[in-house]
């Protein structure tokens, strides 16, 4: 296994939606996803019209590097719950800084990619974006823990 580092250039930025943080009440957020004009042309995203969700993947370019521990801590800094570790959480504080999420795609404008539900921070490099397929979500019935459930519960 290699440690080496792996480079990654934005292909866009997010435009509006929020500028700061904070946990939920995420739904129907709206902000546009705008692709890099110098590295892509409007055929990058042929077709992706026909889609009604996108998977993004996101830079937390808010949280600085060292800010981020690997140890075990409480979800959200909850004091009632147990710690859980780092690959546990879904939160802004991992090794990479990377978000993932799902959101809606309302309109593409040549480069511009209207969203909905897309929980990055305006200005957020967008590092990419793929059309969710169906077949991609789990075919066996899904599990988590109860306090994952209680804290989603406000977060859409």
């Amino acid at each position: 296994m290699t440690t080496e580092s792996v480079p990654l250039r934005p292909v866009g930025h997010l435009v509006g939606g929020r500028g700061e943080m904070y946990e939920d009440d995420w739904h129907d957020v709206r902000s546009v996803i705008r692709l890099d004009g110098e590295s892509f042309t409007a055929s990058a995203v042929l077709g992706l019209e026909h889609f009604s969700h996108l998977e993004v993947v996101f830079l937390f370019d808010r949280i600085a590097p060292a800010a981020v521990h690997s140890e075990p801590r409480p979800p959200r800094g909850n004091p009632q719950a147990a710690p859980v570790g780092i690959f546990a959480h879904r939160g802004p504080y991992r090794p990479n800084r990377l978000g993932v999420s799902r959101c809606r795609l309302l309109a593409v404008d040549g480069l511009d990619l209207h969203v909905a539900d897309l929980d990055a921070l305006s200005g957020s490099p967008i590092l990419d974006v793929k059309p969710y397929l169906a077949e991609f979500a789990p075919r066996t019935p899904v599990t988590q823990p109860a306090w994952a459930t209680e804290l989603m519960s406000r977060y859409y």
